[in-house]
């Protein structure tokens, strides 16, 4: 029996893993989105269930960002469990509320977790937390400029207080890379395996350089020696061509069985050098040979597909009923909103009810726009599939001339299109490094319209559907919508928006029967 990799398609990038008993937790970053930190549950390690997350309480966190998006918010977490507990540890890069490095906690991760103990003397990004004998320690990176290197930075080792959590040593440095002038040393997790303690961490630069290194020492503080089979994981040499690239930022698990299994993330282009899709997370196996780690052992590279973990294949119900459903999978709107969505930024007033209509999902036009960088009227979920169809039927009567409601396909707010209902017309909207351009327009005045959008690979469809016809408005190349065009750290998303672009206004517009599927 095998697997598929990877184990969780579309923007979970910076993945992160621990295990407790036969159950095992996973986290991944979720930048400006909120609520933030997705969290996970398998007890077989191919099956993943989300189960909440980490940030998902206005009152545990205001991601408040004044700055372009894509590369802001809650960056690398760690998930770590320790006598009873489970520690998240993350840091919130440029968010105009707050910023920094924080822990949550919680005795059971399907019940959500604590307010963010704050950790204002710890430095710099990514946060690990390793414990033993008591003691509590941090490991994290820290940007330190050097002449003719690129982002150089280091990582240091700092021992917290095991009550509040705080810095009780002053921080030392283990390295700043196993590679001569590395970039962005970043990343670091400490183990402890046979008596040493090992630290892994990712340079490079988490784009096309990025892999994976590892070091050893005979007691915490190091020194740490290098491992001479470094990079244990890249595929920067495999070339821009091979169908999984940038793979990196790895953490580690070993099984109530003996086997060790690796999380990464890695990219998956698509119609050129583009992964619309974001950074995935991928599951390697990895064995020790002379006290060293060895990833895809035999191979030296994340294959698309591997034998299954020595555990016995755990389905979530909810998984299950989902492969039970038709090709279509419905996901309609209930009482709750799914762990699918997510908002732009944490929403600070109640714009959007899914009890003013049962069914539906009800949005005030805000007059906030998707190019501002505040809290807008958008709700949204990850594109995970290179090809997709997604649905939606929209009711909305404008009553100004600035009002519209809709789709958007969206990167970040420079780089989206916006699929549009407004006072007399459907339009297609592009909006490319700031620059906006009508690409379709019709002229339409009735009150409910079904929006569609799919995608055959880099080819995107917009389609609406007006008293069960369909017709096609625009099919329009989507490579803009990547990292590698866009910048940034994040995926596609898929939203519903609505907007008074400017102008106050009451109007409510109404979706229900929203549907994604693979194609």
């Amino acid at each position: 029996m095998t697997f598929q990799n990877p184990i969780l398609s579309g923007m979970y990038p910076d993945p992160s893993i621990c295990r407790n008993g036969e159950d095992y937790f996973l986290v991944t970053s979720s930048f400006e989105y909120f609520p933030a930190l997705p969290i996970f549950h398998s007890r077989d390690l191919v099956h993943w269930q989300q189960i909440g997350h980490g940030i998902d309480r206005p009152e545990q966190m205001i991601l408040d960002i004044q700055r372009p998006s894509s590369d802001n918010g809650t960056y690398a977490p760690t998930i770590r469990f320790f006598e009873g507990w489970f520690y998240l540890i993350c840091t919130v890069v440029r968010s105009e509320g707050v910023s920094g490095n924080f822990v949550v906690k919680t005795r059971d991760p399907f019940s959500g977790w604590s307010q963010p103990i704050w950790m204002p003397e710890v430095d710099g990004i990514d946060p690990s937390l390793f414990f033993e004998d008591g003691k509590v320690y941090l490991t994290a990176s820290r940007y330190r400029p050097l002449e003719g290197i690129d982002w150089h930075c280091e990582v240091y080792l700092q021992q917290l207080d095991p009550m509040t959590l705080q810095p009780i040593s002053e921080a030392q440095v283990l390295t700043d890379g196993a590679i001569k002038n590395a970039t962005a040393a970043e990343a670091p997790h400490i183990y402890k395996r046979d008596e040493k303690y090992y630290l892994f961490i990712s340079e490079g630069g988490t784009a096309h350089q990025h892999a994976v290194t590892v070091f050893r020492a005979d007691v915490i503080t190091g020194p740490y020696q290098v491992c001479p089979q470094n990079p244990i994981l890249t595929h920067r040499h495999l070339g821009q061509n091979f169908p999984i690239v940038g793979v990196g930022h790895a953490d580690w698990v070993e099984t109530q069985n003996g086997e060790c299994w690796m999380v990464c993330l890695g990219m998956r282009p698509y119609g050129g050098y583009h992964y619309n899709l974001g950074r995935e997370t991928f599951l390697v196996p990895m064995i020790w040979e002379d006290g060293w780690p060895v990833v895809s052992a035999g191979h030296g590279r994340i294959l698309p597909e591997y034998p299954k973990p020595n555990l016995p294949e755990y389905i979530h119900l909810a998984q299950h009923n989902s492969l039970q459903q038709s090709v279509k999978n419905r996901t309609g709107f209930g009482e709750t909103l799914g762990l699918e969505w997510n908002f732009l930024r944490t929403p600070t007033q109640a714009w959007w009810s899914l009890l003013e209509r049962p069914g539906s999902l009800s949005l005030n036009l805000l007059p906030a726009q998707l190019s501002e960088h505040c809290n807008v009227a958008f709700i949204a979920r990850r594109q995970q599939h290179m090809n997709f169809h997604s649905s939606v039927t929209l009711e909305f009567e404008p009553s100004l001339e600035t009002e519209c409601a809709g789709m958007v396909l969206f990167y970040s707010d420079e780089f989206h299109f916006r699929f549009v209902k407004t006072a007399h017309t459907l339009e297609l909207i592009q909006r490319k490094a700031g620059q906006e351009s009508s690409l379709a327009k019709i002229e339409c005045h009735a009150s409910t319209v079904t929006l569609e959008i799919s995608a055959v690979g880099q080819e995107y469809r917009f389609v609406f559907a007006l008293e069960g016809v369909k017709h096609t408005l625009a099919t329009v190349n989507g490579s803009m919508l990547s990292a590698a065009t866009a910048g940034g750290f994040v995926g596609t998303y898929i939203g519903l928006y609505a907007s008074s672009n400017g102008i106050p206004s009451s109007n409510t517009a109404h979706f229900t029967d929203f549907a994604y599927h693979r194609d």
